[in-house]
Protein backbone atom coordinates (compact mmCIF):
# COMPACT_ATOMS: atom_id res chain seq x y z
CA UNK A 1 0.00 0.00 0.00
CA UNK A 2 1.23 3.49 -0.88
CA UNK A 3 0.71 5.57 2.27
CA UNK A 4 0.97 8.79 0.27
CA UNK A 5 -2.27 7.83 -1.47
CA UNK A 6 -3.90 7.06 1.88
CA UNK A 7 -2.76 10.41 3.30
CA UNK A 8 -4.11 12.27 0.25
CA UNK A 9 -7.46 10.53 0.66
CA UNK A 10 -7.57 11.39 4.37
CA UNK A 11 -6.78 15.07 3.81
CA UNK A 12 -9.41 15.50 1.12
CA UNK A 13 -11.96 13.40 3.04
CA UNK A 14 -11.57 15.60 6.11
CA UNK A 15 -12.27 18.75 4.07
CA UNK A 16 -15.31 17.13 2.43
CA UNK A 17 -16.76 16.23 5.81
CA UNK A 18 -16.08 19.66 7.31
CA UNK A 19 -17.21 21.86 4.44
CA UNK A 20 -18.96 19.69 1.81
CA UNK A 21 -16.38 20.84 -0.76
CA UNK A 22 -12.88 19.93 -1.79
CA UNK A 23 -13.46 16.46 -3.26
CA UNK A 24 -13.01 16.75 -7.02
CA UNK A 25 -11.57 20.25 -6.71
CA UNK A 26 -8.52 18.93 -4.87
CA UNK A 27 -8.30 15.22 -5.63
CA UNK A 28 -8.33 15.38 -9.42
CA UNK A 29 -5.46 17.93 -9.58
CA UNK A 30 -3.54 15.87 -7.00
CA UNK A 31 -3.91 12.75 -9.14
CA UNK A 32 -2.92 14.54 -12.36
CA UNK A 33 -0.15 16.85 -11.16
CA UNK A 34 1.42 14.93 -8.25
CA UNK A 35 0.72 11.28 -9.04
CA UNK A 36 0.94 11.49 -12.84
CA UNK A 37 -2.44 9.85 -13.51
CA UNK A 38 -3.93 10.38 -17.00
CA UNK A 39 -6.68 13.05 -16.98
CA UNK A 40 -9.55 10.72 -17.93
CA UNK A 41 -8.46 8.10 -15.36
CA UNK A 42 -8.05 10.81 -12.71
CA UNK A 43 -11.61 12.05 -13.31
CA UNK A 44 -13.10 8.54 -13.35
CA UNK A 45 -11.25 7.42 -10.21
CA UNK A 46 -12.05 10.65 -8.39
CA UNK A 47 -15.75 10.39 -9.20
CA UNK A 48 -15.94 7.03 -7.42
CA UNK A 49 -13.73 8.33 -4.63
CA UNK A 50 -16.16 11.24 -4.17
CA UNK A 51 -19.25 9.02 -4.38
CA UNK A 52 -18.11 6.57 -1.69
CA UNK A 53 -16.53 9.22 0.54
CA UNK A 54 -19.62 11.43 0.40
CA UNK A 55 -21.89 8.44 1.00
CA UNK A 56 -20.16 7.92 4.33
CA UNK A 57 -20.43 11.59 5.31
CA UNK A 58 -23.91 12.00 3.85
CA UNK A 59 -25.27 9.08 5.87
CA UNK A 60 -24.24 10.80 9.07
CA UNK A 61 -25.84 14.09 7.99
CA UNK A 62 -29.05 12.24 7.00
CA UNK A 63 -29.39 10.58 10.39
CA UNK A 64 -29.20 14.05 11.96
CA UNK A 65 -32.00 15.39 9.72
CA UNK A 66 -29.83 18.01 8.03
CA UNK A 67 -30.68 17.25 4.37
CA UNK A 68 -33.23 19.39 2.47
CA UNK A 69 -34.76 16.69 0.27
CA UNK A 70 -36.98 19.01 -1.77
CA UNK A 71 -34.00 21.05 -2.94
CA UNK A 72 -32.00 17.87 -3.55
CA UNK A 73 -34.74 16.44 -5.79
CA UNK A 74 -34.84 19.63 -7.86
CA UNK A 75 -31.08 19.58 -8.35
CA UNK A 76 -31.11 15.89 -9.31
CA UNK A 77 -33.83 16.45 -11.93
CA UNK A 78 -31.31 18.56 -13.81
CA UNK A 79 -27.97 17.01 -12.90
CA UNK A 80 -28.58 13.31 -13.54
CA UNK A 81 -29.97 13.56 -17.11
CA UNK A 82 -27.27 16.11 -17.96
CA UNK A 83 -24.59 13.74 -16.67
CA UNK A 84 -25.88 10.88 -18.83
CA UNK A 85 -26.00 13.13 -21.91
CA UNK A 86 -22.42 14.28 -21.27
CA UNK A 87 -21.22 10.67 -20.93
CA UNK A 88 -22.81 9.78 -24.26
CA UNK A 89 -21.10 12.77 -25.86
CA UNK A 90 -17.72 11.86 -24.29
CA UNK A 91 -18.01 8.31 -25.62
CA UNK A 92 -18.20 9.60 -29.18
CA UNK A 93 -15.98 12.68 -28.78
CA UNK A 94 -12.88 11.12 -30.32
CA UNK A 95 -9.61 9.67 -29.11
CA UNK A 96 -8.12 9.72 -25.64
CA UNK A 97 -5.83 12.65 -26.44
CA UNK A 98 -8.80 14.76 -27.50
CA UNK A 99 -10.68 13.90 -24.31
CA UNK A 100 -7.55 14.42 -22.21
CA UNK A 101 -6.95 17.89 -23.62
CA UNK A 102 -10.59 18.83 -23.19
CA UNK A 103 -10.63 17.55 -19.61
CA UNK A 104 -7.42 19.39 -18.62
CA UNK A 105 -8.55 22.69 -20.15
CA UNK A 106 -12.02 22.50 -18.61
CA UNK A 107 -10.51 21.41 -15.29
CA UNK A 108 -8.26 24.48 -15.17
CA UNK A 109 -11.18 26.80 -15.87
CA UNK A 110 -13.36 25.02 -13.32
CA UNK A 111 -10.75 25.32 -10.58
CA UNK A 112 -10.37 29.05 -11.19
CA UNK A 113 -14.15 29.49 -11.27
CA UNK A 114 -14.55 27.42 -8.10
CA UNK A 115 -11.93 29.54 -6.31
CA UNK A 116 -13.74 32.75 -7.28
CA UNK A 117 -17.10 31.30 -6.26
CA UNK A 118 -15.79 30.29 -2.83
CA UNK A 119 -14.37 33.75 -2.15
CA UNK A 120 -17.50 35.54 -3.38
CA UNK A 121 -20.02 33.26 -1.68
CA UNK A 122 -21.01 35.77 1.05
CA UNK A 123 -21.66 38.48 -1.55
CA UNK A 124 -23.63 36.05 -3.75
CA UNK A 125 -25.72 34.96 -0.78
CA UNK A 126 -26.32 38.61 0.14
CA UNK A 127 -27.54 39.33 -3.41
CA UNK A 128 -29.88 36.36 -3.27
CA UNK A 129 -31.21 37.50 0.09
CA UNK A 130 -31.96 41.01 -1.23
CA UNK A 131 -33.80 39.63 -4.25
CA UNK A 132 -35.67 37.11 -2.12
CA UNK A 133 -36.89 39.84 0.24
CA UNK A 134 -37.61 42.56 -2.33
CA UNK A 135 -39.27 40.37 -5.00
CA UNK A 136 -40.45 37.44 -2.93
CA UNK A 137 -43.24 36.14 -5.16
CA UNK A 138 -41.29 36.32 -8.41
CA UNK A 139 -38.17 34.87 -6.79
CA UNK A 140 -40.10 31.90 -5.39
CA UNK A 141 -41.89 31.34 -8.71
CA UNK A 142 -38.59 30.90 -10.59
CA UNK A 143 -36.78 29.10 -7.77
CA UNK A 144 -37.69 25.49 -8.79
CA UNK A 145 -36.80 25.95 -12.48
CA UNK A 146 -33.58 27.79 -11.66
CA UNK A 147 -32.60 24.94 -9.32
CA UNK A 148 -33.19 22.31 -12.03
CA UNK A 149 -31.18 24.34 -14.56
CA UNK A 150 -28.37 24.80 -12.03
CA UNK A 151 -28.36 21.05 -11.51
CA UNK A 152 -28.04 20.51 -15.27
CA UNK A 153 -24.99 22.79 -15.45
CA UNK A 154 -23.43 20.93 -12.52
CA UNK A 155 -24.15 17.59 -14.18
CA UNK A 156 -22.19 18.54 -17.29
CA UNK A 157 -19.24 20.06 -15.43
CA UNK A 158 -18.92 17.30 -12.83
CA UNK A 159 -19.01 14.58 -15.50
CA UNK A 160 -16.28 16.30 -17.51
CA UNK A 161 -13.96 17.23 -14.65
CA UNK A 162 -15.30 15.76 -11.36
CA UNK A 163 -15.22 19.37 -10.06
CA UNK A 164 -18.25 21.45 -9.04
CA UNK A 165 -20.47 19.09 -7.05
CA UNK A 166 -19.29 20.69 -3.81
CA UNK A 167 -18.12 24.29 -4.03
CA UNK A 168 -20.16 25.49 -7.02
CA UNK A 169 -23.28 23.71 -5.84
CA UNK A 170 -22.91 25.34 -2.42
CA UNK A 171 -22.65 28.81 -3.97
CA UNK A 172 -25.69 28.22 -6.18
CA UNK A 173 -27.72 27.02 -3.20
CA UNK A 174 -26.81 30.02 -1.06
CA UNK A 175 -28.03 32.28 -3.88
CA UNK A 176 -31.21 30.35 -4.68
CA UNK A 177 -32.16 29.62 -1.04
CA UNK A 178 -30.59 32.45 0.99
CA UNK A 179 -33.07 32.25 3.87
CA UNK A 180 -33.54 28.48 3.93
CA UNK A 181 -29.97 27.21 3.85
CA UNK A 182 -28.36 27.20 7.28
CA UNK A 183 -24.66 26.28 7.32
CA UNK A 184 -25.37 22.71 8.43
CA UNK A 185 -28.23 22.18 5.96
CA UNK A 186 -26.13 23.60 3.13
CA UNK A 187 -23.23 21.20 3.78
CA UNK A 188 -25.58 18.23 4.12
CA UNK A 189 -27.73 18.92 1.03
CA UNK A 190 -24.71 19.76 -1.10
CA UNK A 191 -22.91 16.61 0.00
CA UNK A 192 -25.85 14.22 -0.45
CA UNK A 193 -26.75 15.63 -3.89
CA UNK A 194 -23.23 14.79 -5.04
CA UNK A 195 -23.70 11.07 -4.28
CA UNK A 196 -26.11 10.06 -7.11
CA UNK A 197 -24.44 12.50 -9.49
CA UNK A 198 -20.95 11.08 -8.95
CA UNK A 199 -22.28 7.50 -9.08
CA UNK A 200 -23.94 8.11 -12.47
CA UNK A 201 -20.92 9.97 -13.88
CA UNK A 202 -18.48 7.48 -12.33
CA UNK A 203 -20.38 4.52 -13.79
CA UNK A 204 -20.02 5.96 -17.27
CA UNK A 205 -16.29 6.50 -16.80
CA UNK A 206 -15.97 2.96 -15.38
CA UNK A 207 -17.56 1.51 -18.52
CA UNK A 208 -15.08 3.51 -20.60
CA UNK A 209 -12.17 2.06 -18.58
CA UNK A 210 -11.27 5.29 -16.79
CA UNK A 211 -11.14 4.00 -13.18
CA UNK A 212 -7.97 2.76 -11.38
CA UNK A 213 -9.37 0.31 -8.82
CA UNK A 214 -6.18 -0.15 -6.79
CA UNK A 215 -5.62 3.58 -6.43
CA UNK A 216 -9.27 4.10 -5.52
CA UNK A 217 -9.08 1.60 -2.64
CA UNK A 218 -6.00 3.30 -1.19
CA UNK A 219 -7.63 6.74 -1.37
CA UNK A 220 -10.76 5.41 0.34
CA UNK A 221 -8.74 3.81 3.14
CA UNK A 222 -7.81 7.34 4.20
CA UNK A 223 -10.94 9.23 3.24
CA UNK A 224 -13.74 7.24 4.87
CA UNK A 225 -12.64 7.62 8.52
CA UNK A 226 -11.58 11.21 7.81
CA UNK A 227 -14.91 12.26 6.25
CA UNK A 228 -16.83 10.83 9.21
CA UNK A 229 -14.61 12.81 11.56
CA UNK A 230 -15.11 15.97 9.48
CA UNK A 231 -18.91 15.52 9.28
CA UNK A 232 -19.06 15.10 13.05
CA UNK A 233 -17.35 18.47 13.57
CA UNK A 234 -18.85 20.28 10.53
CA UNK A 235 -20.85 22.74 12.65
CA UNK A 236 -17.62 23.83 14.36
CA UNK A 237 -15.45 24.12 11.23
CA UNK A 238 -13.48 27.40 10.94
CA UNK A 239 -15.06 28.18 7.56
CA UNK A 240 -13.76 31.77 7.45
CA UNK A 241 -10.24 30.36 7.56
CA UNK A 242 -10.75 27.27 5.40
CA UNK A 243 -12.65 28.91 2.52
CA UNK A 244 -9.98 31.44 1.44
CA UNK A 245 -7.23 28.86 2.00
CA UNK A 246 -8.88 26.27 -0.25
CA UNK A 247 -9.75 28.98 -2.80
CA UNK A 248 -6.14 30.15 -2.99
CA UNK A 249 -4.89 26.60 -3.60
CA UNK A 250 -7.52 26.00 -6.29
CA UNK A 251 -6.69 29.26 -8.06
CA UNK A 252 -2.97 28.43 -8.19
CA UNK A 253 -3.59 24.89 -9.45
CA UNK A 254 -6.13 26.12 -12.02
CA UNK A 255 -3.68 28.67 -13.39
CA UNK A 256 -0.97 26.00 -13.59
CA UNK A 257 -3.25 23.70 -15.61
CA UNK A 258 -4.29 26.52 -17.95
CA UNK A 259 -0.64 27.46 -18.52
CA UNK A 260 0.42 23.87 -19.20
Amino acid sequence: MDWLNVAAGAGVGLLVGLTGVGGGSLMTPILVLLFGVAPAAAVGTDLWFAAITKLAGGTLHHTRGNVDWQVLRRLSLGSLPASVATLVWLKWAGGGSVRGGLILGTLGLMLALTAAAMLLRPQIQSLGRRLRLSSAERFKRWQPLATVLSGAVLGVLVTLTSVGAGALCAVLLTYLYPLRMTARRLVATDLVHAIPLTVVAGSGHLLMGHVDGGLLLQLLAGSIPAVLLGAHFSDRAPEKLLRPLIAAVLALVGLKLLAA
